[in-house]
């Protein structure tokens, strides 16, 4: 139980580094294009937002794929194809249970699906705080 609980950790540590990485990306992505031209639309507010969401989509994909070779890598699965849907179900915390592992990784299950509860919360967060932005900003642009 300990080595499973330490592999947890470290590969969570490793997701974190991701989503960190590509959180920055999508707020430089975001001030790089924060500042809507004159004319701006409801369409330009929404292709922002939506490359926001993207980034932050492609760097929870991306935490599912460490989990996905974590389990090919520990014999889990044979395809990572298998090893990737597996693990988006534990990411995503929907717990399907049509595939499960054997007892000696088991736990690595619940471990994922904490890693992605609080990643998917931070993906969260930072899209509604472009929401929280962008809204204003179109809104008053309306005004005009």
């Amino acid at each position: 139980m300990l080595r499973n609980l330490l592999i947890g950790l470290a590969v969570m540590v490793v997701c974190l580094l991701l989503q960190s990485v590509l959180l920055i990306a999508a707020v430089r992505y975001y001030r790089r294009h924060e500042h809507l031209p004159g004319k701006a639309s409801f369409w330009s507010g929404v292709a922002l937002v939506a490359g926001v969401m993207l980034l932050l989509v492609a760097g929870n994909m991306a935490q599912v794929a460490v989990w996905a070779l974590l389990f090919v890598m520990l014999d889990e699965f044979q395809q990572f194809s298998d090893a990737f849907y597996h693990s988006a179900v534990n990411f995503a915390t929907l717990g399907y249970g049509d595939i499960v592992m054997s007892a000696r990784y088991r736990l690595l299950g619940p471990l994922e699906s904490i890693n992605g509860a609080l990643m998917i919360g931070v993906s969260t967060a930072a899209l509604m705080s472009v929401f929280q932005d962008v809204l204003p900003k179109l809104a008053q642009m309306r005004r005009r």
